[in-house]
């Protein structure tokens, strides 16, 4: 659906190069960026990284080399900087970011469309589900983890401690919305917000 508001108004679409944009920037492979996003400990992913082969004069990573009395960036400033990127590209315009959470990394600026496309649980799993390939019991399990981990990384990333409608500027319920139909009443209050002085 992001992708079909994004061409409809000839905006940018973001969502992983975010990540890239921020691994470049820390110098550090994508993966461990992204990792930092999961939950998983930036120093654990790093030394797994390393492997046994890792010399003791120099770490490889993002393509460069970094003397191992650099500074290892911390998972809270990965995630600073993973804010930051979210806000320069909004401060740039004409993008559609449909991930990392960017509506709360944006909740201040007026000049933004807050958009939380959601589904019940039920509705979730049969969506999981379609290809046949997970049983039910599957399928409620990656819907209840999924919601789990979105939980901890609002909390973390942003102090949310409950995600609630007024976070966003429009709630899209697809139960009975096509993906076409939801991003028309996307398109329709971004075109709103335009239009207004």
């Amino acid at each position: 659906m992001a992708s079909v508001v994004a061409s409809r108004l000839g905006f940018r679409l973001i969502n992983e190069h975010i990540i890239l944009r921020v691994a470049r920037e820390a110098g550090l492979d994508p993966h461990v960026v992204a990792d930092v996003e999961l939950r998983k400990s930036f120093l654990k992913r790093l030394l797994e990284g390393l492997g046994p082969t890792a010399g003791d004069t120099a770490l490889a990573m993002g393509g460069g080399s970094v003397a191992p009395t650099r500074e290892i960036p911390t998972s809270a400033d990965l995630r600073a900087l993973i804010r930051a990127a979210i806000e320069e590209i909004a401060e740039q315009g004409d993008a559609v970011i449909f991930a990392h959470a960017a509506s709360i990394a944006l909740g201040k600026r007026h000049d933004v469309v807050r958009v939380l496309i959601t589904a019940s649980p039920e509705t979730r799993r049969a969506r999981v589900a379609t290809d046949g390939q997970l049983g039910e019991k599957e399928t409620a399990k990656l819907v209840r983890e999924s919601d789990t981990a979105r939980a901890d990384y609002l909390r973390q990333f942003y102090g949310v401690e409950e995600e609630v409608a007024t976070l966003y500027d429009l709630v899209v319920n697809t139960d009975r919305l096509s993906p076409e139909q939801a991003a028309e009443l996307v398109l329709g209050a971004v075109g709103s917000s335009l239009d207004a002085p």
